[in-house]
C-alpha cells in the first residue's frame, strides 16, 4: 500500500509540465524523499541538475496546488494514484521507455489484465467495421483477453460493449482526467467500464481534453497491450498514430482488411501492405500472440438442434448480413415463421440483428 504522504509529492511533481519519469526518480534519488525534492527551494533544484525552466515549472506548480485536497478528491472519485516505482504499476507499461510517472486508476486494475488487446479504429465506423469489431472483440473477451480502447465514439465504443456483453474485462485510457468523460455520451458506458475494468490516465483530476493530450494518450493504449488491432481507419488518423507507438514498443500490429473502395479501409490496408497481420478472425490474434484459448467457447451452443425450423433458418445464416426476405426465400418459409424464429434465436444468442432487418451468426455463441 502507498504511503500518503509520499504518494502526494508523486501526485504533485508529476503534475508539473515538462517533468516526467526520470525526472522524479533522479529528484528522489538526489534528494533522498520526494517530499524534501517539492519543498526544496529553486537553488536547491537547480543543484540537482534541473534547468532553469524546469525549476520554474516546479516552483510556480507548487505555488498554485495543495496536495492534501489532492487527495481528497480522488478519494471523493475514488480513484487510485500509482506511482511508477509501486508493484502495482502494470508491469508491461513500466517496460516501455516514455511510460507515466503516475497512473490514475478509477475501478480495478488487475494482473491478469496484461493478456490484452487495443482496439483502435475510427469515429465514423461503417456497418461492416463495426460488425468486424463487435465479433472480433467478443470472441477475444470470451477467452479472457482484456480489450483496451480509448472510449471514443465508433470504433473505441463498439470494442468496450462488446467486451462487457462477452462477460469479459475492458479498460479505458481517457486524455484527461478520470472526473470527465469525453464524449459526455459515453457517460453511461463508463460507468459500465468501471464494474468490468478500470478507467485509466496520466491526467490530474480536472484536465479537460485537449488535442494535444490524446496523442500521448495513446502510447499507454499500446503500452498497456500485448499487441494493437486496427478496425477502420482513414489514412491518417489517430488510430496510426497507436499503431507507430505500438512499434517502438515492439508490440504486434494486427489489420482487418477491407474494401478497396472504403475510405475507411484505406489505413488497415495500408498497414497488411507493410506487413501488419492480415486478421481474419479471433484465432489469428491468439495465436499470434500465443494466447491459450477457453476451449468450452470454441463450441457452438446446439441449442438449435431440438427445432426443425430453427435449424433450417440457421443454414441460410453466416457472418454476412442477410435480410429476412433473402432468409424467407431460401429457406422457403413464410415472413411471420422467419421474423418469430429470428427473435427466439437473438434470444437464445445464436443470431445477431445488424438493423434493417438483416441478420448474421453470432460468433462464439
Amino acid at each position: 500500500m502507498q504511503d500518503n504522504n509520499e504518494l502526494k509529492y508523486w501526485i504533485g511533481l508529476a503534475g508539473v509540465p515538462g517533468v516526467g519519469k526520470a525526472k522524479i526518480m533522479a529528484l528522489k534519488e538526489h534528494f533522498g524523499s520526494l517530499k524534501v525534492a517539492w519543498k526544496a527551494p529553486a537553488s536547491q533544484l537547480a543543484g540537482a541538475g534541473l534547468d532553469q525552466k524546469i525549476t520554474a515549472n516546479i516552483t510556480g506548480y507548487r505555488d498554485s496546488i495543495n496536495l492534501d485536497d489532492q487527495l481528497k478528491l480522488l478519494e471523493k472519485y475514488h480513484v487510485t494514484a500509482i506511482p511508477f516505482e509501486s508493484p502495482d504499476y502494470p508491469a508491461m507499461l513500466a517496460e516501455t521507455h516514455d511510460c507515466p510517472a503516475l497512473l490514475y486508476i478509477r475501478g480495478e486494475y488487475r494482473k491478469d489484465d496484461e493478456n490484452s488487446v487495443a482496439v483502435v479504429g475510427t469515429r465514423r465506423a461503417t456497418a461492416y467495421g463495426r460488425q468486424a469489431t463487435e465479433d472480433l472483440v467478443y470472441n477475444l473477451a470470451l477467452n479472457k483477453i482484456t480489450i483496451v480502447s480509448g472510449l471514443a465514439k465508433g470504433i473505441d465504443t463498439v470494442a468496450h460493449r462488446a467486451a462487457i456483453e462477452a462477460g469479459g474485462r475492458t479498460i479505458a485510457v481517457f486524455a484527461c482526467g478520470l472526473d470527465i468523460v469525453y464524449p459526455p455520451d459515453n457517460l453511461k458506458l463508463a460507468r459500465e467500464i468501471m464494474e468490468h475494468g478500470a478507467l485509466v490516465s496520466e491526467f490530474p483530476l480536472g484536465t479537460k481534453p485537449k488535442a494535444e493530450n490524446f496523442p500521448r494518450r495513446n502510447r499507454i493504449l499500446s503500452g498497456l497491450s500485448r499487441g494493437v488491432l486496427v478496425v477502420e481507419s482513414g489514412e491518417s488518423s489517430g488510430a496510426l498514430i497507436t499503431v507507430n507507438f505500438a512499434l517502438e514498443q515492439n508490440r504486434e500490429v494486427f489489420a482487418v482488411p477491407g474494401s478497396i473502395y472504403s475510405p475507411m479501409s484505406k489505413g488497415p490496408n495500408r498497414l497488411i501492405g507493410e506487413g501488419a497481420k492480415l486478421v481474419n478472425n479471433y484465432m489469428d490474434i491468439i495465436e499470434e500472440l500465443n494466447l491459450s484459448v477457453v476451449s468450452q467457447q470454441l463450441v457452438m451452443q446446439s441449442v438449435v438442434a431440438s427445432d426443425g425450423v430453427e435449424s433450417i433458418i440457421m443454414k441460410h445464416i453466416s457472418e454476412e448480413p442477410l435480410h429476412v426476405d433473402e432468409i424467407c426465400r431460401n429457406s422457403g418459409l413464410d415472413v411471420a415463421t422467419v421474423i418469430s424464429t429470428l427473435a427466439v434465436l437473438e434470444l437464445n444468442g445464436l443470431v445477431k440483428q445488424r438493423g434493417n432487418m438483416t441478420y448474421t451468426l453470432k460468433q462464439g455463441r
